[in-house]
């Protein structure tokens, strides 16, 4: 299962030493680990979240338990590093030399994640960043700030945040047990 999960992402940013504590994390105080690295995954860090389900907590619990404990504890952790970057991005409507910046950048990330956060939140709403965050092995801090530079509920988008999360890592155990399972 380990070379699944591309790890390469945070390696080229300098940030393998914290994947490296992830997939090193044991016991319960391994769950405050996963906590926090989901935490910076949502607003900061670039790469994947779902190195967590890698992490060797030894609970003493089933399998099923231990990674429904992961997926609760990184889905929980992820939520609320998203309601920060939603704070972020509320202060980002007002602050316009923030938007001018990006808007004269090279590559005018706010007219793309705009246009593409507009048409999943007009069409799916809340529901559709929940969808769009349970794509497997895509770094989605920029629909994260998008979609908090568009909306305004806070509660709504802490729970979209935290089903995406949910549903990414399900995903992810779901694949690989099709790989397991063909291998």
């Amino acid at each position: 299962m380990e070379a699944f999960v591309p790890l390469a992402v945070t390696d080229l940013f300098g940030f393998e030493w914290l994947t490296r504590l992830v997939r090193s994390a044991t016991g319960w105080g391994g769950l405050l680990i996963i906590f926090v690295y989901s935490f910076l995954i949502a607003f900061a860090l670039p790469g994947v979240s779902e190195v967590v389900l890698l992490a060797p907590l030894d609970l003493g619990l089933p399998t099923w338990a231990r990674l429904a404990i992961i997926i609760l504890v990184s889905a929980t952790g992820k939520a609320a590093g998203s309601v920060f970057a939603f704070h972020l991005g509320q202060e980002a409507k007002e602050a316009g030399p923030v938007i001018r910046f990006l808007e004269r950048s090279r590559f005018d990330v706010i007219e793309w994640s705009q246009r593409r956060t507009v048409e999943i939140a007009r069409r799916w709403g809340y529901a559709g960043l929940a969808l769009a965050l349970s794509v497997p092995f895509f770094p989605d801090t920029l629909s994260i700030y998008a979609f908090a530079v568009l909306e305004e509920d806070y509660v709504r988008f802490a729970a979209a945040t935290f089903a995406g999360s949910v549903g990414r890592l399900l995903v992810t155990l779901a694949l690989s047990a099709g790989v397991l399972a063909v291998l």
